[in-house]
């Protein structure tokens, strides 16, 4: 059961892509729920998974784990995983962590999806 500061959506944005909106808290709480939120959206051969931070309320070093780990499936699949909506704090972190390299970052969902095939 996901905590009760973290709420996971996943809609579909495009053929080749699913977005995972994420409301709230990131910590290691929210394992399950992450995993389970990937599970869904990586249904029907879907390529990308563009995750939302619009609505990210905080991410702890156990958030950031969560992440990679998610990468690492992400990447068996051969998948790609990409974010929006990154506030300046957590971008930065995403250049401090070098997340940025391996997991593709836009400004907007409308950029990320204007990438997808």
């Amino acid at each position: 059961m996901p905590p009760a500061s973290l709420k996971l959506s996943v809609r579909l944005g495009n053929a080749a892509t699913n977005i995972v909106d994420i409301q709230g808290e990131v910590t290691a709480a929210a394992e399950s729920a992450l995993m389970d939120a990937y599970t869904q959206a990586s249904a029907n051969g879907i390529r990308n998974i563009l995750l939302n931070f619009t609505k990210l309320e905080y991410m702890n070093s156990s958030g950031i784990g969560l992440l990679v780990t998610l990468l690492i499936r992400v990447n068996r699949q051969k998948q790609k995983l990409w974010a929006c909506g990154l506030s300046e704090h957590y971008r930065q972190i995403f250049e401090l962590t070098r997340l940025n390299e391996a997991i593709g970052i836009f400004v907007t969902e409308a950029d990320a999806l204007a990438k997808a095939t």
